[in-house]
């Protein structure tokens, strides 16, 4: 007799019951699964993207907005540092290199950022096609941008300014062309459209240049006036002014040097103790701020995972009621089939291979329960990758099976077995010729 086929014609002569079963034992698969991996693979790409940055410097504020905007992309910044300060700070002995960057246009909703060619190499990303820019206005492009968006070398796009995508606000006087594609890197690279700093810098500096124009075109003819009337005393310094041209032309070439801003500069350490000592003296010695990547996002994790553990302790306080619903529901099924219990005694099924049966009908319960819960589980990582790509630029991985989610389908099935062998115990009681004899 196919113990198995048996067992599963008894599971589905009571639907109702294997319905409530299945569902309970479905969520807390669901659940537990789902936070599972949600937290084990966001956990793994922010690692992967903080990596190559030890500290971020940039403008006062949140320590944790700083690191969110400058290495992660998914906030906004604090402000802007001088170029001059910042390279102050790369000059310390204890600096063993520093990556500028510079935000604050997009296209599509995609970050346009301007920094260095070292920041390509500080995420290992390699060209697919083309090149690295080398003039201003040309970009790079990342994997994820390049398919969203079908961009291809030699495509011309205009910025927005600002971060929203539905900004107004274009960069029209000043295209972008693309002139470099990057392969997948799994990192906040494959999100982000890359110039270098002169980009930035030049197409704000017109937007600047244009509001002064502005605001000085109604005082034109005045000036105008006033240099009518100083015509005479004009050409009396004419000669004097010209010898102080070139001194004048380097005033302003080193004032504008020193009105050059970014967002925040990346930083890696020379010497660990970098990570001591330099933080506190940037931050209590200077206008700017610095921040560790890795302490804000564990103190961010930390304060997320009380959420998480929550979250895992009412899957697995499901999970428990899911076993004593199977306890209960196996329980009531063989008092009520006392009869054929006993009748398939009498057909030489021993006390044994009936405890067999009601435990591959408890096992087979769990097993059904836990399959549909990883498959509901990944569909809810589709929906929550979904929206993650389309709010922050994170892409979910849907895989197998792991090894965790392994050792918790060898969880339900011993709280299965639990159950069977509790609700069983009046198997080993069964008075055969009292119980036929009551049919």
């Amino acid at each position: 007799m196919n113990l198995i086929y048996l067992a599963y014609r008894n599971m589905i002569s009571k639907p109702l019951n294997l319905v409530l079963s299945l569902l309970l034992l479905v969520l807390s698969v669901s659940l537990v699964t789902f936070i599972l991996q949600l937290s084990k693979q966001l956990n793994g790409q922010i690692d992967k993207n903080i990596d190559p940055v030890d500290m971020v410097v940039g403008a006062k504020g949140s320590p944790l907005q700083l690191v969110l905007s400058s290495v992660l992309h998914i906030d906004v910044p604090t402000g802007n540092i001088k170029l001059d300060e910042a390279n102050s700070i790369k000059r310390h002995p204890f600096v063993g290199s520093a990556i500028p960057v510079s935000y604050g246009d997009n296209y599509k909703g995609y970050r346009i950022l301007g920094t260095e060619l070292i920041y390509f190499e500080s995420y290992g990303a390699e060209l697919k096609g083309g090149r690295y820019f080398e003039e201003s206005f040309e970009a790079v492009v990342g994997s994820s941008v390049a398919k969203k968006l079908g961009l291809k070398i030699g495509d011309v796009f205009t910025s927005s300014h600002g971060l929203i995508a539905t900004s107004t606000d274009v960069h029209e006087d000043h295209p972008y062309t693309v002139v470099g594609l990057l392969e997948p890197t799994g990192t906040v690279i494959d999100q982000l459209l890359i110039c270098n700093l002169e980009s930035i810098w030049d197409a704000h500096a017109h937007v600047d240049e244009g509001h002064e124009g502005e605001n000085q075109e109604g005082h034109g003819d005045e000036e105008h006036d006033h240099k009518g009337h100083g015509e005479e005393e004009h050409d009396h310094e004419v000669h004097g002014d010209e010898e102080h041209d070139h001194e004048a032309d380097g005033h302003e070439e080193q004032d504008h040097k020193e009105e050059l801003e970014i967002t925040s500069l990346l930083i890696k350490f020379k010497s660990p103790l970098g990570l001591v000592q330099l933080p506190r003296f940037i931050n209590e010695n200077t206008n700017m701020q610095a921040a560790l990547p890795g302490f804000e996002i564990q103190r961010l994790m930390g304060l997320l995972g009380t959420g998480v553990t929550t979250i895992n302790g009412i899957a697995i306080a499901i999970l428990l009621v899911s076993g004593f619903s199977i306890f209960i529901s196996l329980l009531k099924t063989i008092r009520e089939r006392r009869q054929e219990l006993a009748l398939l005694r009498t057909y030489g099924l021993g006390t044994q291979k009936l405890l067999r049966l009601v435990l591959i009908e408890g096992l087979l319960l769990a097993f059904l329960g836990f399959l549909f819960g990883w498959l509901l589980g990944r569909l809810a990582l589709i929906g929550a990758s979904a929206y993650l790509e389309s709010g922050y630029g994170y892409v979910l991985q849907i895989k197998g099976p792991d090894p965790v989610e392994f050792l918790f389908l060898g969880v339900t099935l011993l709280i299965a077995t639990v159950a069977v062998l509790l609700a069983s115990t009046s198997i080993f009681k069964l008075n055969i010729s009292k119980t036929l004899a009551d049919v």
